[in-house]
């Protein structure tokens, strides 16, 4: 759970790694909820985590603004299922960074520095101090429960438009917020009909962050609840972060070939 905030740090800059038209936003429509036990939740919650594709594509546009900058880019995806990730970031149609994640290895190869990085999984936490692990680029790209762990604990929370899902009680969060400790809360806010993650919110008193993943849209493509329009902002004492994210041209269950071509002359990045 502690892993959360860094893992999503590290997605951004990951993407944004050659840088540093917005999604519009629908009102919620209100519907009064029925009454559900915590089980119940937490099945929903277990049967959405496992809910996803072998083979998994689309294009992404995406708008990236803080208080000091502002970028736009689109991000292809290529994902073959708990085994490997090919992300191509392109400027004006151009690419610029091709960049391919595994379980235990990480490549990119930066085509403005002319230069590639090849390393294990353990270049990323020796260098973004993240104990980071490849199933969660999964989850934040297909929608899925981010670091949801069915070995732990969970609560029920009250929300007047959606189910949420907590990882600490209410008690434990206002604790937390007056005697901000390491701990990391974060919830899980489910529809209506109890089959689709519309947020999840990722909170850290002890350094005041906050993450807030809004699955605005979606779209249904063989039976699975894919992403189409998603906002995402980090809230720091020091910096307001957004991303818009819209899904164009996805594709699921059809595989593709996945590939990172290092040009001649390319030496590692320095």
């Amino acid at each position: 759970m502690n892993r959360s905030i860094e893992i999503v740090s590290f997605l951004f800059t990951l993407i944004l790694i050659t840088s540093c038209g917005s999604v519009k936003e629908i009102e919620p429509v209100v519907v009064k909820l029925e009454k559900t036990r915590r089980s119940e939740l937490l099945h929903a919650l277990d049967s959405i985590s496992t809910r996803k594709p072998s083979f998994f594509y689309s294009k992404i546009t995406t708008s990236y603004s803080d208080t000091t900058t502002e970028k736009a880019f689109k991000t292809s995806i290529r994902m073959v299922s708990d085994s490997a990730i090919n992300l191509t970031v392109s400027y004006a149609a151009i690419p610029v960074i091709t960049s391919m994640i595994t379980k235990d290895s990480l490549k990119i190869v930066n085509r403005i520095d002319k230069c590639l990085i090849f390393k294990d999984l353990s270049f990323i936490k020796e260098t973004f101090g993240i104990d980071f692990k490849y199933n969660n680029v999964e989850e934040l790209f297909l929608g899925l429960p981010l670091d949801y762990d069915t070995t732990q604990r969970y609560f029920q929370m009250q929300d007047p438009t959606n189910y949420v899902i907590s990882s600490h009680k209410k008690i434990q969060i206002r604790r937390n917020e007056r005697n901000p400790s390491d701990d990391i809360v974060i919830q899980y806010f489910l529809n209506s009909k109890m089959n689709e993650l519309v947020k999840t919110l990722v909170n850290s008193p002890h350094d005041s962050t906050e993450i807030e993943i809004n699955y605005i849209t979606r779209e249904l493509i063989e039976n699975f609840h894919i992403p189409k329009d998603v906002l995402i902002q980090v809230r720091t004492p020091k910096n307001n972060i957004r991303i818009d994210l819209t899904y164009e041209k996805t594709e699921v269950n059809i595989r593709q070939p996945l590939v990172v071509t290092i040009p001649e002359g390319y030496e590692i990045c320095k």
